[in-house]
């Protein structure tokens, strides 16, 4: 008897354990959802920064290395430049990630990975499947919420915390 009465809180416990385990994708997405909440205030912040940088002519400098002039034909309700502009690097336990977009008439046109992981074989492997991918689907998104790639978890992650921080600067 005793030992029908142990077998039975063994296989409980075990249950239990196994419905309380949470796997990496339930770890990911509320990295993302915080992210996103701290991106949102963000843009807030960038907001007035771009609409004083929203008059035919002006430069707007979006990171050191990227500069785009505004044209006339933006619009005052966006208020965003058309240009280019740089997201932050962000290090992943691979490598640093950096995107890169262009914007005309307040919409992202391109997206583009400027730095990703390549120091071995399989970092190239992986990049060369996911980062067109991830341009791709930046672009068509036109926000930073875009599908994950499966197996590409660390670069899916820097892409698009760098994406949108261009987006923030970019005052989309």
């Amino acid at each position: 008897m005793r030992r029908i009465v142990y077998w039975l809180l063994g296989t409980a416990s075990v249950v239990t354990l196994a419905f309380a385990y949470r796997t990496s994708t339930e770890a990911v997405l509320p990295t993302t959802e915080v992210a996103a909440d701290s991106a949102s205030s963000s843009a807030a912040d960038a907001e007035p920064e771009a609409t004083a940088t929203a008059e035919p002519g002006a430069t707007a400098s979006a990171s050191p290395s990227s500069g785009s002039t505004a044209s006339s034909g933006s619009s005052a309700a966006t208020a965003v430049a058309d240009g280019t502009y740089t997201g932050d690097a962000i290090n992943t336990r691979f490598g640093p990630v950096q995107v890169e977009i262009t914007v005309a008439d307040g919409k992202v046109t391109a997206a583009t990975a400027i730095e990703y992981p390549t120091r071995d074989r399989r970092d190239q492997e992986i990049n060369e499947y996911a980062i067109p991918i991830l341009n791709s689907e930046a672009a068509q998104a036109q926000t930073a919420d875009i599908q994950w790639i499966s197996g590409a978890t660390y670069t899916t992650d820097g892409y698009v915390k760098s994406l949108q921080s261009a987006l923030d600067k970019a005052g989309l």
